[in-house]
């Protein structure tokens, strides 16, 4: 059993924003594999499917990013669940618009919902996939930047850097995080 959980802020107002591509990833995901039948659940969307012959878990945390991890701690009490079966995909500020990075572990770079799921989970050892949205020019504060829409050309990007993503993702559970870290980082 593996649960890969999407990242974002609920709410009309942040479904397309920088900081909700974790959401956008896992929507795009369960689309991709005909996930229709989503349940309100552990205080969040959950769905589940079947891939290279293991149950898997689609989840976005409905809790404001700051608190991510409290509906993850649920999931995981419930189910039994350890941080191998885990893959969390978020934003992040460091790799630009087009890029995307697997990680096995590490500390939350800043990254607040990544902050609470490692504080919740007592470990740093969760696997990731963080998907590039770049840095804000100079006169841009980062709340700001991340709260707003991507436009015009990174709007592109980021559906294709998406759609790779579900690809990386699909090697991931097939043949391993390193694999996929080896092609696709």
């Amino acid at each position: 059993m593996k649960i890969i959980v999407g990242l974002g802020n609920p709410g009309e107002e942040y479904a397309l924003t920088r900081h909700n591509v974790g959401f956008r990833f896992v929507y795009e995901l369960a689309s991709h594999w005909g996930i229709s039948n989503s349940s309100y659940r552990f205080d969040g969307l959950l769905g589940q499917s079947r891939y290279a012959g293991e149950k898997i878990f689609i989840f976005q945390p409905l809790k404001y990013m700051n608190n991510s991890g409290l509906p993850l701690r649920k999931i995981f009490d419930y189910y039994k669940l350890s941080v191998e079966d885990l893959l969390v995909v978020y934003d992040d500020l460091d790799l630009p618009v087009g890029k995307m990075r697997f990680k096995a572990n590490g500390g939350d770079g800043g990254h607040n919902g990544i902050k609470s799921i490692i504080n919740h989970l007592g470990t740093d050892q969760i696997p990731r996939l963080k998907l590039g949205i770049g840095r804000p020019p100079d006169q841009i504060p980062v709340t700001n930047y991340v709260l707003g829409k991507f436009a015009g050309e990174e709007e592109k990007l980021i559906k294709e850097t998406i759609g790779l993503a579900i690809d990386s993702v699909e090697l991931m559970l097939k043949d391993g995080l390193i694999v996929a870290m080896n092609k696709y980082n």
